[in-house]
Order: C-alpha cells, then sequence, then structure tokens
C-alpha cells in the first residue's frame, strides 16, 4: 500500500522532472519542453522508507515517456549521478528525488513485481481523518518469469502501444491504452 499526502510539492514532481530531462541521453525532446501529465503508477517499498512512483508524461508531440523516481528523506549514498533533484514536500519535508534506474530500491521493487506476477501498490490517502483507497491511473502487471539472480532492468522510456515484449516483463494499461503496453523488462 502506498500512502499518499495531501501536500504541496515544491517544485512540482513535474518541473523536477523537465529541468532533469534535457541532460538525458535518450530524451528525445528540447530543453524546457512542456510536460502533460498522462499517468503514473507505484510501488511498495517494504520498509516504508523509499517512495517509488513511474511517471508517464508526454511532451509537445504527444510521445509519452515514462520516468522512474524514488523519493528519498535523505540523500542515497553513491547514486549522485542519479538524482533528478530535490523538492519540498509541506508534509514530509525535503525529499532527495533519484532516476529509479540508480536506487536499488526501486530496482528490487520492479524486478520483484516482473518475477512473481505483481502489479501496482494500492493507493491510499488520508481525508478528513479517513483513509480513501485512490484510483491508480495507470495499472502494470508482471509477467511472473524470471530466473533470479544478478538481472538487468531496462525501462522502455518511450513505451509504445502495441508493443508487448516477452519473457520477463512488466506491462501496463492507461487512458485510451487498454491493451497491455510493455513497459520494463528483466533479463539474467
Amino acid at each position: 500500500m502506498a500512502l499518499l499526502h495531501q501536500a504541496t510539492l515544491t517544485p512540482s514532481k513535474l518541473e523536477l522532472v523537465r529541468d532533469w530531462l534535457p541532460g538525458q541521453p535518450w530524451f528525445l525532446g528540447a530543453a524546457g519542453s512542456e510536460l502533460t501529465p498522462v499517468a503514473a503508477y507505484r510501488f511498495d517499498d517494504p520498509d516504508g522508507e523509499v517512495g517509488i512512483e513511474t511517471i508517464l508524461a508526454a511532451g509537445p508531440d504527444g510521445a509519452v515517456m515514462q520516468v522512474p523516481v524514488t523519493y528519498r528523506g535523505a540523500p542515497l549514498e553513491g547514486a549522485e549521478q542519479w538524482l533528478i533533484g530535490t523538492m519540498q514536500h509541506s508534509v514530509l519535508g525535503s525529499r532527495w528525488v533519484y532516476d529509479g534506474l540508480g536506487d536499488p530500491v526501486y530496482l528490487a521493487a520492479v524486478t520483484h513485481a516482473v518475477r512473481t506476477g505483481g502489479h501496482e501498490a494500492e493507493l491510499k490517502v488520508e481525508i478528513d481523518g479517513e483513509m480513501v483507497t485512490r484510483e491508480p491511473t495507470a495499472r502494470v502487471q508482471g509477467s511472473g518469469t524470471g530466473a533470479g539472480g544478478r538481472e538487468s532492468v531496462t525501462v522502455i522510456r518511450y513505451p509504445e502501444p502495441g508493443a508487448v515484449g516477452d519473457g520477463a516483463v512488466l506491462t501496463g494499461t492507461w487512458g485510451e491504452h487498454s491493451a497491455p503496453v510493455l513497459l520494463v523488462t528483466v533479463e539474467s
């Protein structure tokens, strides 16, 4: 279960990602390109310390990109090259935001979902003192395959409708994409 807070984020998630994207070799857009949120999905950190979210956002050309991020209450030692930036969370305070591919908590969560046939986390938010379930904007499903051991995770940065893949994969659906779309592959 992912506990969400009704909070103000400064800068916003999309602002932080937008400013980080031009330095990424896989990014196809222009610096300062506006992003439109499309959907998102979360995984649980078993220790409850790290927020794990994957943002699906569209650039001006409409192409949807996928950015897995982690939110931490302190810097992740040795992961400076994976730091997207920092933000202020009105409930949790300072948050260090990392590209998920550089965070072992994200890698473990997505690999676990792929191997076990897992899915996105249940979303809970407190409203007027009561825990309410929020419907996810994206649904994901692991294939339930994979050998274990040392594995390589590949995030499909620009997921293509109709691309499903085989083997150890994570697929997802959102909005008008009701057929599963390939999001992540895991190889031993």
